[in-house]
């Protein structure tokens, strides 16, 4: 298995497209898996299409399941700071993506996106293992 780090910077955007990054580890490496694993308590991984105001909805609606407010038990940094860490209930840490000839197999639209709605820590590291098929 051969795995990389790599870090993001979370301070602007919400959802951020991690595609590019993910793809070029994957150049060259044949046919296998490709798991992504985003190792935060408030941050979670998806399948999504970008580019077309979907990252603003997908925003709009976890603002809407998961307020930011003070009604939550995890009551540390910034208000609503509880919510951050529902998030990884619903949105996984992790994902795992088919890769075919070096390439990530995904739909037409798909791309792979951080959603991390913490602000009190942008700098996020997103690690990337390539499980090569067997035979």
């Amino acid at each position: 298995m051969r795995s990389t780090e790599f870090q993001v910077d979370a301070s602007s955007e919400k959802v951020i497209d991690i595609t590019a990054q993910v793809k070029e580890f994957c150049a060259g490496q044949g046919d296998g898996l490709c798991l992504v694993f985003a190792p935060h308590a408030t941050a979670g991984l998806a399948l999504m299409e970008t580019g077309s105001g979907s990252e603003a909805d997908l925003e709009s609606t976890l603002e809407r399941l998961l307020p930011h407010d003070d009604r939550y038990s995890h009551q540390h940094g910034s208000r609503g700071h509880g919510a951050d860490h529902l998030l990884p209930v619903f949105i996984s840490p992790s994902l795992t993506v088919a890769v075919r000839e070096g390439r990530l197999v995904l739909g037409t639209w798909q791309s792979i996106v951080l959603v991390d709605t913490n602000v009190d820590n942008p700098r996020r590291r997103i690690q990337c293992s390539f499980v090569p098929s067997p035979g």
